[in-house]
């Protein structure tokens, strides 16, 4: 249980974290959002954390006996714990004559999408801790 439970609560840690970088590059993105030729940013957390978490629990069928290291093996494990947030820059989306490409209102509702995500995190870690506080009385 104990393994799960810091499994859990770094799990939890590390998204707040995610979600912290991802309400700092919201407020540059609508910082400038009238600023000439300003790509806006967006955060790639979640798809890479959910392939590591993936990956763990992944095997292929047959699996090859590695003798050297430099030989290649092809169990491709990765660890949750090297995944970080990152930043990249939307050069999908249409931008205006300026060339700036921030849309103030979908930058408003992903604050506050931001924000819920953030308090069911800090819910969800004070969860954990009542939990192991309850098995300790």
């Amino acid at each position: 249980m104990l393994n799960n439970f810091s499994k859990t609560v770094d799990l939890i840690h590390r998204s707040l974290d995610a979600e912290t970088v991802r309400r700092e590059t919201i407020a540059n993105n609508m910082a400038n959002a009238e600023v000439p030729n300003f790509k806006r940013s967006e955060v790639n957390f979640e798809s890479s954390l959910l392939r590591a978490l993936e990956s763990e629990n992944q095997r292929p069928a047959v699996e090859m006996t590695v003798r050297d290291p430099r030989h290649l093996s092809n169990v491709q494990v990765l660890d949750y714990q090297d995944v970080r947030p990152r930043r990249v820059l939307d050069y999908l989306t249409q931008s205006k004559p300026n060339g700036n490409n921030v849309d103030p209102d979908k930058e408003f509702q992903l604050l506050v999408e931001n924000q819920m995500k953030y308090m069911l995190l800090t819910q969800s870690a004070s969860y954990e801790f009542k939990q192991v506080n309850s098995v300790l009385r």
